[in-house]
């Protein structure tokens, strides 16, 4: 354990971690390149340590110590103490939480490797919306979804806005992302799965007529918002499913869908 360290220069580098935090742009290229992704507040941060991420520093407030000592107290991790002005200086924003903690990333699995044991996985294209990738995932955790694939171009589900919006689901649900699109998906069929795209379109069928939940292995396809799965994602599905909608409403968004579908594909499941 080292002794918490108060730091009174928002240009030390010894914060370098924290720097600019609200740069989206700079943050999405920076921390994987870097290795790291920030957690945000006491609970984020217990359970990424809990899901076995590696610390590399913590930033607190004064008044955050005593809550976070035995963390402070069995890692070796640097603890760096600033007052909320300078955390604001040097994140870019008021850290309301009062804890940030930096830590380091695992390699990520393959999909072979996330699809061994699962029976139930979320494919998600281009959802590149942190917020509605957060969403997802703590959906996915929450209704006993397996694992999650990715797109290429998905958002990062350890940036930040995402950690924060999933309370840390992100860490306990495998995911991996696949390096080709839409030719990567084979490796669902190889693996056993019936791909299952879900879709408005009024050719799809519902999803209480699919009955997925009583599938052996069952993979749910989840396009962006508005512009949903593209052709060749569609195309690249056994079938297509939607979600009966009323009020001449046409969709939901992609996080509340994910949710009802996520509950009709896990349902009544036999337990593993």
């Amino acid at each position: 354990m080292a002794a918490p360290v108060t730091v009174d220069d928002p240009r030390d580098p010894r914060l370098a971690d924290y720097t600019d935090l609200t740069d989206v742009e700079l943050r999405r290229r920076r921390e994987p390149a870097e290795g790291l992704f920030i957690a945000e507040g006491e609970k984020v941060i217990r359970r990424a340590a809990d899901a076995g991420y590696a610390m590399r520093s913590m930033l607190l407030s004064a008044k955050w110590l005593d809550a976070m000592g035995d963390l402070i107290d069995t890692s070796p991790a640097p603890v760096y103490v600033v007052d909320p002005d300078l955390a604001e200086q040097v994140t870019g924003y008021h850290v309301h939480r009062g804890a940030l903690a930096s830590m380091a990333r695992k390699p990520l699995p393959t999909a072979g490797q996330v699809l061994g044991a699962a029976r139930r996985v979320a494919v998600l294209e281009s959802v590149n919306d942190h917020t509605n990738i957060g969403a997802i995932f703590r959906s996915a955790a929450a209704l006993g979804m397996d694992a999650v694939l990715l797109s290429p171009d998905c958002a990062d589900p350890l940036y930040r806005r995402s950690v924060k919006v999933s309370m840390g689901a992100v860490f306990s649900v495998p995911y991996a992302r696949l390096d080709t699109w839409p030719q990567g998906l084979a490796a669902l069929g190889e693996a056993g799965f019936t791909l299952l795209a879900l879709t408005p379109d009024e050719r799809a069928r519902s999803l209480d007529e699919t009955a997925p939940h009583r599938m052996d292995r069952a993979a749910l396809m989840l396009g962006a918002e508005g512009s949903g799965l593209t052709r060749r994602a569609l195309e690249a599905a056994d079938t297509w499913v939607r979600i009966p909608m009323a009020h001449g409403v046409d969709s939901l968004n992609v996080g509340a869908a994910a949710a009802v579908a996520f509950y009709a594909v896990t349902t009544g499941r036999p337990e593993a």
